[in-house]
């Protein structure tokens, strides 16, 4: 019994495992078929800019705060962990510029895509999967009305433009955060940790940063809005779909994080 226990038990393992297999190939083709769609039929009119504008609010502005929240926080963390850190072997001079660095390229980009990612991935995937559900988007369509240019393009093009916005003020407010913390707790002077930190800095730091977050914007956009369309199964399908949304959205995140770091790091020695 035991053994015929143990043989059921590998066979529902493997038979998960390619189910998951399966679900992930299909996320990658259904995700990459709605890229494919909305950039065709990104140039033809209507221009739903009002949708637009209003995406952006929810997006960007509704955003500020759990940003500001967070980019603020990182800073005083990387400034006290550095500052005693490396204090130990007299290198407490060098906080600004490992900590602006830190969150110029890494940090700001990827903790304020990720903290869109829970919210308005969450939003998105919630949204549009409430209208699927409750067939919104089929009368949509009976009206002549294509729903990837009312309801997908404006949420993508507002997480394009949001996304690298809300991480540009992360990043100063990350590194203002830093030099409070060091001019009050490692006693660096304010002016000393600001020009610190501007000099270290390269453009291309700042426009790598620029970068990896309109590759995250994709991410979100396209992942939430997959999910969202996809939704069928009432309330809880909805509930399923946000998860899925978050989850997806979060790991490809930190995974394209590393390979646009190796990316970049390869082309700057080339």
């Amino acid at each position: 019994m035991p053994k015929e226990k143990a043989i059921d038990f590998l066979i529902l393992t493997k038979t998960r495992s390619l189910d998951s297999l399966f679900r992930g190939v299909d996320f990658l083709g259904g995700a990459a078929n709605l890229l494919y769609a909305s950039c065709r039929v990104l140039f033809r009119p209507p221009f739903h800019f009002g949708l637009f504008v209003d995406q952006c609010y929810s997006i960007g502005v509704k955003s500020f705060s759990i940003v500001f929240i967070t980019a603020l926080s990182i800073g005083f963390v990387m400034s006290i962990q550095f500052g005693y850190g490396l204090e130990r072997f007299g290198g407490k001079i060098y906080v600004p510029r490992v900590v602006g660095l830190s969150i110029m390229r890494e940090l700001g980009p990827v903790m304020t895509c990720l903290m869109l990612a829970g919210r308005v991935g969450s939003g998105i995937a919630a949204e549009l999967g409430s209208m699927s559900v409750t067939q919104q988007i089929d009368a949509i369509r009976a009206l002549g009305t294509d729903p990837l240019k009312r309801l997908v393009i404006p949420r993508l093009l507002a997480l394009l433009l949001m996304c690298p916005l809300l991480t540009v003020m992360a990043d100063l407010i990350g590194i203002m955060g830093g030099m409070v913390l060091s001019q009050f707790e490692l006693n660096l002077n304010a002016d000393y940790y600001f020009h610190q930190s501007i000099m270290v800095m390269a453009p291309h730091d700042f426009l790598v940063g620029v970068a990896k977050t309109l590759v995250f914007a994709i991410i979100i956009g396209v992942t939430s809005c997959y999910y969202g369309l996809q939704t069928k199964g009432g309330t809880q399908g909805v509930g399923q779909s946000t998860t899925h949304a978050v989850v997806t959205s979060s790991i490809l995140i930190t995974i394209f994080d590393f390979v646009l770091t190796k990316l970049f790091l390869l082309m700057e020695v080339t």
